[in-house]
């Protein structure tokens, strides 16, 4: 609960949430963890051209909608989406 409360307070404070310098501060502070267990699959995944990097999206997100303005954390490298069948 304390990782959903986090992004919720990322989301009111700056337009959008991710698990970047800002949400491992209070993760820290709040003795919570960074990982959850997925509780339901995916509708996209995010995929790096170049590392093969995959991260799970459940809702139609700004990258979802425009990978091309986005790169991988990782590596820098281009993002594509790849749908899936779960909904």
């Amino acid at each position: 609960m304390r990782h959903e409360l986090i992004h919720a307070w990322q989301y009111h404070e700056f337009g959008e949430a991710d698990h970047g310098a800002t949400f491992t501060r209070w993760t820290n502070t709040l003795d919570t963890s960074q990982h959850c267990e997925r509780f339901t699959a995916p509708q996209w995944w995010l995929v790096c051209k170049d590392c093969g990097g995959r991260i799970p999206c459940y809702r139609r997100s700004k990258m979802v909608r425009n990978p091309e303005k986005y790169s991988c954390s990782k590596c820098g490298g281009a993002i594509r989406v790849e749908e899936t069948n779960s909904y």
